[in-house]
């Protein structure tokens, strides 16, 4: 059977070969005839096909002229019809030889599945029904040397659509969907903040000192000064800068880097959204939150019920919101309300098959529990809010309980969205809260955050009470296209070498 297979393998990759001669002759045989499309450097489109079939009875009878890769070709003697794909979907074209001429009907039978061509026509509806273009004009644009996918069952190997996406927006629409969504959500956002006042603004990239999330940064090398930087993993730190030099809203839509592992929900490149604004607190950016989502779900999936799976997640109704200490006690029927000491923490988590580290925690250790028990259910829109200071080091505390603060979590299907704060605006605080997590770096936590002198000074010259949000657009754009995977909403995910 192995043999035979092998067999079959290479029967294949022979024919293969031979198509891709083929294709290279026939691009050989049009430079020759001083017909290389490749010396073509414009071609006038006037339509695209969706325009066209939406609008037919206002369209019958008129020449358009429209682009795009031929996906399928019918040869029948004297007349013959090939469907073309463009950005917004396909059309079918009746080619004729006499209305092209012997010698473009001619070229036009040679040209391959792939092929970029150009069309000029008569639009009108077939016998069938089938809204098509009555070409007068057949142009080669580019020539395809390679062999697209079977056309029925498309480009199904998982990991070659994300190495090849070019292949995979050809071959799927609904990947072409998923990404035009995403760009209509991002344009969505910039709308929704802009016409409340938020001014769009560019942070560094390459920094001294990554800091504002608990995660470990790429570092690289800038010659020029000799100097050892790191890739941003936030844009939270330049951002409150900017709300003390009194640019009262702020928002930055970037790449942020965290040297981190692959999986479903997690690329070590992605795009977050943070905003900040002066005056407010973490109620303001709940209220913010809700709306923005509800809008978002509006805008583009024209309904505030939308699917995920098999659950349908509901934006019309007012969000949850639960402390932390709450939730766990909802779920996992434990309250650390009782929980008084690490000591009491620690034996709580023993007995719980909870994991945790030496250094860790009560507060710490009230998060493992949130993680392990609390996360997956829920579902719908859900506020979780007043974490322990321990795992917030950049968040106001709450007045009237210090040992936790004001901030809180968006969560929906078991994924948390977003990660909102209070900010913290006490440089004393501040600098204190560095200090724990300089320590903790000392003892092993590599994604301890690290002293900011240059963002002290900041906050020395005073910072207003401010709240600030933070949303991963790539989840966020998961979550309102039905994406399983977060390779499936980033063009061009980060992926191991094939070596």
């Amino acid at each position: 059977m192995e043999n035979n297979n092998n067999a079959t393998q290479k029967a294949v990759e022979q024919d293969l070969n031979e198509i891709l001669k083929v294709r290279r002759e026939k691009l050989s045989n049009l430079q020759a005839a001083d017909k290389d499309p490749f010396k073509i450097t414009k071609y006038d489109v006037t339509h695209h096909s969706v325009d066209i079939k939406e609008n037919f009875e206002a369209m019958e009878g008129k020449t358009v002229s429209i682009a795009g890769r031929m996906m399928s070709k019918r040869i029948m003697g004297k007349a013959s019809f090939c469907n073309v794909q463009d950005l917004k979907g396909s059309i079918q074209s009746y080619v004729a030889r006499d209305n092209l001429g012997e010698e473009s009907y001619a070229d036009f039978k040679k040209m391959d599945i792939g092929d970029i061509v150009g069309i000029v026509g008569e639009v009108f509806k077939t016998k069938t029904g089938e809204i098509s273009i009555h070409a007068t004009s057949v142009t080669l644009l580019s020539k395809s040397l390679q062999v697209l996918p079977e056309k029925f069952h498309g480009l199904t190997n998982t990991d070659m659509r994300y190495r090849q996406r070019y292949v995979d927006l050809i071959m799927n629409q609904d990947v072409k969907d998923t990404f035009i969504k995403r760009s209509h959500i991002i344009r969505a956002i910039r709308n929704y903040l802009d016409a409340r006042g938020f001014l769009e603004v560019e942070t560094p990239m390459l920094v001294s000192n990554a800091g504002g999330a608990a995660a470990r940064p790429f570092e690289t090398h800038f010659n020029a000064l000799d100097e050892d930087v790191k890739l941003r993993i936030s844009l939270e730190l330049y951002l409150k800068r900017l709300i003390v030099g009194g640019l009262e809203r702020v928002y930055e839509i970037g790449r942020v880097f965290r040297n981190e592992g692959l999986d479903t929900r997690h690329n070590p490149e992605f795009t977050l959204m943070e905003l900040y604004q002066a005056y407010t607190d973490y109620h303001g950016m709940m209220d913010l939150t809700e709306d923005l989502f509800r809008y978002l779900a509006n805008e583009v999936c024209k309904s505030e019920v939308i699917p995920y799976g098999e659950h349908m997640i509901d934006f019309s109704k007012p969000f949850e919101r639960l402390t932390m200490i709450d939730a766990v006690k909802k779920y996992a029927g434990v309250d650390f309300t009782e929980v008084k000491t690490d000591e009491e923490a620690k034996a709580l988590a023993d007995s719980h098959n909870v994991h945790y580290e030496d250094r860790h925690k009560r507060g710490d250790i009230l998060n493992l529990f949130f993680e392990e028990f609390v996360e997956h259910n829920l579902i719908q829109p859900t506020f979780v809010m007043d974490h322990p200071v321990e795992i917030s080091p950049l968040t106001k505390r709450k007045p009237e309980n210090p040992d936790y603060v004001e901030r809180f979590e968006l969560f929906c299907n078991g994924w948390e969205m977003c990660n909102a704060y209070s900010e913290l605006n006490d440089p004393i605080d501040q600098r204190a809260r560095f200090e724990e997590q300089e320590k903790m770096f000392a003892a092993g936590d590599e994604e301890a955050n690290h002293t900011d002198e240059d963002f002290l000074n900041a906050l020395e010259h005073g910072m207003p009470p401010t709240g600030g949000i933070g949303y991963g657009i790539d989840r966020l754009t998961m979550l309102l296209t039905n994406s399983p995977a977060i390779r499936d909403v980033i063009l061009f995910p980060t992926m191991k070498p094939l070596d």
